[in-house]
């Protein structure tokens, strides 16, 4: 039998659990089953192993938004703030400050 998508990522990662585009996809993944505390959690792992991974940082917003956390969505979008900009990458930091705007409201 063929594992599913979600079945894939979480062996992926328990065998490279230091792999970052792995955590993330199985956080997403997560999203998509509509396992917001699960991605929440692997999202938070990604984030203490990789402080410079932006996505991780923007989704994580984004989750926390939906789900009526502003302050912690705050918290998470500054981070990602930081992380894009050590990176040059404007348009995660672009997008993250539209984010934080919204979360500000």
């Amino acid at each position: 039998m063929v594992a599913n998508r979600r079945e894939q990522l979480e062996e992926f990662v328990r065998k490279n659990p230091g792999e970052a585009f792995a955590r993330y996809g199985l956080a997403m993944e997560l999203i998509r089953s509509g396992e917001s505390e699960a991605a929440l959690e692997q999202f938070r792992v990604l984030h203490e192993q990789h402080a410079d991974y932006p996505a991780g940082f923007q989704q994580a917003g984004q989750l926390l938004l939906a789900l009526g956390r502003r302050e912690e969505a705050k918290a998470i979008l500054q981070r990602g703030i930081a992380a894009a900009e050590r990176r040059g990458d404007r348009h995660a930091t672009a997008e993250m400050q539209g984010l934080l705007e919204e979360a500000s409201c």
